[in-house]
C-alpha cells in the first residue's frame, strides 16, 4: 500500500512538465452542462478571490462544538480553512505553487502537518463551487461523463463525474491519478445550481483506501452577480463532520498567496 503513496509522489514530481502536454476524451453534453451550470452561479463575474466567514460545527465522536470558520480561496489553486473553536484554532491550507499542490494541516497544539499528496489531486475550493466549475470547465485536461439523472439528498438532480487525464505518465500511475482526482458533482435539475459534491480521501500510506467524502450546499445568495451557498455542510464517511453557516462573502477582495501560508 505505501508504493501507492510513493507512486503518487513520483507523479506529482512529473506534474508541471506533463500538465501541459495531456489531451482528454470528454462528454460534449456534459460539458455543456458543467458551463451552463457556471453560468447560473457566476454568469460573466470573474472570480480571483473569494472569503467567506460565519458559524462553524465540528463533530468528531464525542467532540460537538460550534465556533466560527473563516474560508479563503484563490482561482489559483490555493485555499485555507480556519476554524475557531472551544478547544483550539484549526486549520488546513493548501497551496499551488507552479502547478504542484502542497498542503499543511494545524491543530490546537499548533504544529504544522503536511497533507499526503494523494489528497491533494480533487480541487482545493470545495467550499465554494463557483472556483470548482472553472477550473473543471477551463482545464484542457478534464474528462467529463454524464451519469444522468438521479435523486440526491431528497432532490431530483444531474450527475456528472470529472476526472483529470494523466496520459504521458507510466501506464500503470496513470490510472491511480486519475481516480486520485475524481470528483463526483450533482446539479440540481431546476435551477442547475451545484447541491452536492462527492470526492474521496485516503490514509496518509494507503492511496488505494478509498474514505467518501461529500459536501452538500444550499441557501444560495446572490453576492456581486455570484451564487453563494450560505449553508455548507461537510460529510466523511456519510457522517456530518463540519456544518457551516455563513454570514458574509467578499469576492475580488486583492487575497495574495501571502494569505494562504501557515503561521
Amino acid at each position: 500500500m505505501r508504493s501507492a503513496g510513493f507512486g503518487v509522489l513520483f507523479c506529482l514530481l512529473l506534474y508541471s512538465s506533463v500538465w501541459a502536454q495531456q489531451t482528454a476524451t470528454t462528454s460534449a453534453q456534459g460539458v455543456v452542462l458543467l458551463q451552463q451550470s457556471l453560468n447560473v452561479l457566476a454568469g460573466a463575474t470573474s472570480i480571483a478571490d473569494v472569503t467567506l466567514t460565519g458559524t462553524a460545527r465540528r463533530i468528531a465522536g464525542s467532540d460537538d462544538e460550534t465556533g466560527a470558520v473563516v474560508l479563503k480561496a484563490l482561482a489559483t489553486g490555493e485555499a485555507r480553512m480556519d476554524l475557531s473553536l472551544p478547544s483550539g484554532q484549526r486549520s488546513e491550507v493548501r497551496t499551488n505553487s507552479n502547478n504542484v499542490p502542497a498542503g499543511t494541516w494545524v491543530g490546537p497544539d499548533g504544529k504544522a502537518h503536511p497533507l499526503s499528496q494523494h489528497n491533494l489531486m480533487t480541487d482545493s475550493s470545495w467550499f465554494f463551487p463557483a472556483l470548482t466549475l472553472v477550473k473543471m470547465v477551463s482545464s484542457q485536461n478534464s474528462s467529463v461523463s454524464l451519469i444522468g439523472p438521479e435523486t440526491r439528498n431528497g432532490l431530483p438532480v444531474v450527475h456528472l463525474t470529472v476526472s483529470q487525464q494523466f496520459p504521458k505518465l507510466p501506464g500503470e500511475i496513470a490510472p491511480l491519478m486519475q481516480r486520485l482526482s475524481q470528483m463526483d458533482i450533482f446539479l440540481d435539475s431546476s435551477t442547475q445550481l451545484p447541491v452536492a459534491l462527492a470526492f474521496n480521501q485516503h490514509p496518509d500510506y494507503d492511496a488505494g483506501l478509498d474514505i467518501p467524502v461529500e459536501i452538500h450546499f444550499s441557501d444560495y445568495h446572490a453576492v456581486n452577480g455570484v451564487q453563494v451557498p450560505f449553508h455548507i455542510q461537510r460529510y466523511l464517511n456519510n457522517s456530518l463532520i463540519l456544518d457551516f453557516l455563513l454570514q458574509t462573502a467578499t469576492l475580488n477582495s486583492g487575497l495574495t498567496v501571502s494569505a494562504f501560508t501557515v503561521q
